[in-house]
């Protein structure tokens, strides 16, 4: 693998079935020692994890990141708030974005890149019902052509 390379440790595959997502942003996550020895190891949920604006800091709020077997007395809460790493001119941008419009900030994935830990933020909207649905039917449409299709030739 290229040390460059992006290495995914963590996706929330629920967020693109419940969520509009508009806009993704990359942000740096501040950890703790033995926190990033188990992201690494690929210990990280982000199912009901979401990101909040608070006196101009991005927070990373109930993604769970299980403690490090080895880490003893240093490991920290597994659900802790975490600061995320935004320049300010992309707070100011989502701090206008989220005012009074139904919009949220859900994590889509975390990953690896150039030794740090990122996670990339994805400005959403929630689905209705009926959203989810034709999304569903609409998958399914395309599974059929292509089997059709490949059944052709």
């Amino acid at each position: 693998m290229a040390k460059n390379a992006d290495q995914q440790l963590a996706q929330n595959k629920k967020a693109r079935h419940d969520y509009h997502i508009l806009e993704t942003i990359e942000a740096g996550i501040v950890l703790t020692g033995t926190e990033i020895k188990s992201v690494r190891a690929g210990r990280i949920q982000l199912k009901d994890g979401y990101a909040q604006i608070r006196n101009g800091e991005a927070w990373l709020i109930n993604v769970h990141i299980a403690p490090f077997e080895q880490g003893n007395i240093w490991n920290q809460n597994p659900t802790r708030t975490r600061k995320l790493l935004l320049k300010k001119r992309e707070l100011t941008q989502l701090t206008n974005d989220l005012k009074g419009s139904g919009m949220t900030l859900v994590p889509l994935k975390v990953y690896l890149k150039n030794g740090f830990a990122k996670v990339l933020i994805g400005l959403a909207k929630g689905k209705h019902d009926y959203d989810k649905r034709e999304t569903i039917k609409r998958r399914e449409q395309e599974r059929d052509i292509k089997r059709q299709l490949k059944n052709y030739r």
